[in-house]
């Protein structure tokens, strides 16, 4: 990997392991709802740009019932999710609880598809529930376990969307579809948040937070993934879903001073080690070697190579199937599975 690919991956690794960090700075003075509408409006309005570039609206056309069910799943259901969750959760608990979207993705695969699950898989997904076992531990408090409910379900919709982007959105472009859906969650929650208003102005940390989430880690954080592909390929460039728990428990004990347990570390080991695990597919003869290495948390909206931003290399055949349309947050499981965090 060349220097270039080390620093866009140690980027993307930070930049998609924040999220939840800066989300349960901004819940301390805004609603859930509130996070959610200024992520995805201003995510959407500095993608518009890129999106015009490669067909606007008419890159759509024809497709919006399946993009409007991707955005409910990828974006509406979850983020709203992960925020209300993180008023009780930390932050490292949510980042690593998001981490079980690939062991999830086994089972959505076996229900909706009936898709083989080798024995592999199998002992992934074992594993992995037993990481979120040893990570909450048997003391969690009611409020805890709802809140984890949350995430999980959340997670479900991070295995789930992709299955539509895959049937429904594949000759999409990932940016049009991307800015369609943060616009079309925002248009959702302006009037939630207005209905329940009036809101209380919030404090810096809060507003700064809310700024981050929409520019660095919604916006800035797809053109670099672009430019990463372009530079390691898609394979590769997948490899920084791993980076994403691991920066959350980081960010969460630094800055936050959320205690770093021995139930973290193992419940940290053992949901990682079961992504990875459940993300592992057979090899047939002529698969490449590199198609071997797990996927990322977020789902990928075409097989076909997308368009990219200017001075952004466009992935080959191989690499388009790895292409997110999210950060997740967020690693996967099944062969339609989510590829991230967004957290």
């Amino acid at each position: 990997m060349t220097r270039r690919g080390w620093i866009l991956l140690g980027a993307m690794g930070v930049i998609w392991g924040v999220p939840y960090l800066l989300i349960k700075v901004a819940v301390e003075d805004v609603t859930p709802a509130g996070v959610v509408l200024a992520r995805t409006a201003i995510g959407a309005l500095l993608l518009v740009p890129f999106a015009w570039r490669q067909g606007g609206l008419r890159a759509l056309r024809g497709h919006w019932p399946a993009a409007v069910a991707f955005a409910l799943l990828e974006i509406v259901g979850p983020w709203f999710l992960l925020s209300n969750a993180e008023r009780t959760l930390s932050s490292s608990t949510t980042g690593l609880l998001v981490a079980t979207v690939p062991i999830i993705a086994v089972v959505v695969g076996r229900l909706v598809d009936r898709q083989h699950v080798a024995a592999v898989r199998w002992v992934g997904l074992t594993v992995g529930l037993g990481g979120v076992a040893v990570l909450l531990g048997p003391g969690a408090a009611a409020d805890d376990a709802w809140a984890v409910v949350q995430v999980i379900l959340a997670a479900v919709g991070y295995a789930v969307a992709p299955i539509i982007a895959e049937r429904r959105l594949g000759t999409v472009p990932a940016i049009p579809l991307t800015t369609a859906c943060l616009a079309m969650s925002a248009l959702v929650y302006l009037p939630i948040v207005l209905v329940t208003g009036p809101h209380p102005v919030p404090g810096t940390p809060a507003v700064l937070s809310l700024v981050t989430l929409g520019v660095v880690c919604t916006a800035l954080a797809f053109v670099l993934f672009f430019g990463l592909i372009g530079e390691v390929g898609g394979a590769r460039a997948t490899l920084v879903a791993y980076l994403n728990p691991v920066v959350a428990v980081s960010l969460g004990a630094v800055v936050l001073d959320e205690p770093i347990t021995w139930g973290v570390l193992a419940g940290m080991a053992l949901i990682l080690l079961g992504s990875a695990a459940a993300s592992r597919r057979s090899r047939p003869a002529d698969e490449p070697e590199a198609e071997l290495l797990p996927r990322a948390l977020r789902g990928a909206p075409a097989h076909q190579p997308p368009e990219a931003p200017d001075g952004v290399r466009p992935p080959g055949p191989v690499e388009a199937d790895q292409l997110p349309a999210f950060p997740h947050s967020g690693p996967a499981g099944s062969d339609v599975t989510p590829r991230r965090p967004p957290g």
